[in-house]
């Protein structure tokens, strides 16, 4: 009986040292665990389950392995069940995440370049040349302001008078007006020349005075090809005396903008202070740029405005709007230069 009592006490022992190992390995399991997943190195190794502390073997049942690494981070990350679907379910989450991020990032990219981009509004077309804005800010920035200017290829009459004329501005008298006539030729052969057309525009392209010139002398060549004039045009047109003061009064004080101005003048027989002449066919700077010493009215506008001016019957109204569009595209260079020549001159 104390045999059988003995043998029942060493059996109850043994189980319990046996559940108290398994507790101990396992509690160990779980720690090899947590260091994988917190990516700790130094990962404590546990005891074999089939041995003892003295390394003999023990007759217990295998312990369940321990979960892998990778399930163990599975599990932590997303909260699930070690199933395999987790581990999916946050490749899939994690693909959307990364789609949702592009997003953003092409948004923030596309937001970033429309910062860098020039407002259509602050572009306009005074004392600015579209190639010198693509120098200096590029070639969008070049493109807004040409669309600004109507200056596209192919362009129609509309399209034409948006570039030279300024649509809401003054229609009054300003302190540069630009002036052309249209000539008719008299004398034997038609060769020489009167005004038969006077047209003035404002610094905004306005057209501020057009009249007809009644003829002083017999007309011998209409020119209508080049001038557009024909003999109903003047032969009710204004005296020329009178449409000679009216034309004086104008310019008295104010700059005078054209192109070729000496042989305007010259019909018209008025004189103007050089100081204040801005004649667009002797303006350095555009001779150089078409690299011609005496440039047509018509080559400058299509270098340098990209329009086509001239192209049938002359209008002296268009004419005077296209040399003033010249001057504004340069007028603080212009008046700069033309500042310091002065300046020079009174320092000799």
């Amino acid at each position: 009986l104390l045999k059988q009592k003995a043998n029942s006490s060493n059996e109850s022992l043994s189980t319990c040292q046996t559940h108290t190992k398994k507790k101990v390995l396992l509690a160990v399991g779980n720690s090899q665990e947590v260091a994988a997943i917190n990516g700790n190195r130094n990962v404590v190794k546990a005891k074999p389950a089939n041995k003892t502390d003295n390394g003999s073997a023990k007759d217990s049942p295998p312990l369940t392995k321990p979960k892998s690494k990778r399930v163990a981070t599975d599990k932590n990350l997303n909260g699930t069940k070690n199933n395999g679907k987790g581990c999916k379910e946050k490749k899939k989450n994690g693909s959307i995440l990364k789609e949702k991020g592009d997003i953003k990032h092409k948004r923030r990219k596309a937001e970033g370049l429309a910062e860098q981009q020039p407002k259509e509004a602050e572009i306009w077309f005074d004392d600015v040349d579209p190639k010198d804005i693509e120098a200096a800010i590029g070639p969008e920035a070049a493109k807004i302001a040409r669309r600004n200017l109507g200056l596209e290829t192919g362009q129609s009459e509309q399209s034409v008078e948006q570039v030279l004329v300024k649509e809401k501005a003054s229609e009054g008298l300003t302190g540069a007006v630009a002036m052309d006539c249209e000539m008719v030729g008299v004398g034997p052969k038609g060769e020489d020349s009167i005004v038969a057309r006077v047209s003035l525009v404002n610094q905004f392209g306005k057209c501020i005075y057009d009249k007809y010139v009644k003829p002083t002398e017999e007309v011998t060549d209409y020119r209508t090809a080049v001038s557009g004039i024909r003999p109903e045009n003047i032969k009710t047109g204004e005296d020329f005396k009178t449409v000679q003061k009216e034309v004086a009064d104008i310019l008295n004080g104010r700059i005078l903008v054209g192109h070729a101005l000496h042989n305007d003048l010259k019909v018209l027989f008025l004189d103007h202070p050089k100081k204040k002449i801005r004649d667009t066919q002797r303006y350095k700077p555009f001779r150089q740029r078409v690299k011609n010493a005496r440039p047509s009215l018509k080559l400058l506008c299509e270098r340098l405005l990209n329009v086509q001016v001239q192209t049938s019957e002359h209008c002296s109204i268009q004419d005077a709007q296209a040399a003033m569009r010249l001057y504004t595209l340069e007028k603080k260079k212009w008046e700069a230069a033309v500042k310091n020549k002065s300046n020079n001159r009174n320092r000799k």
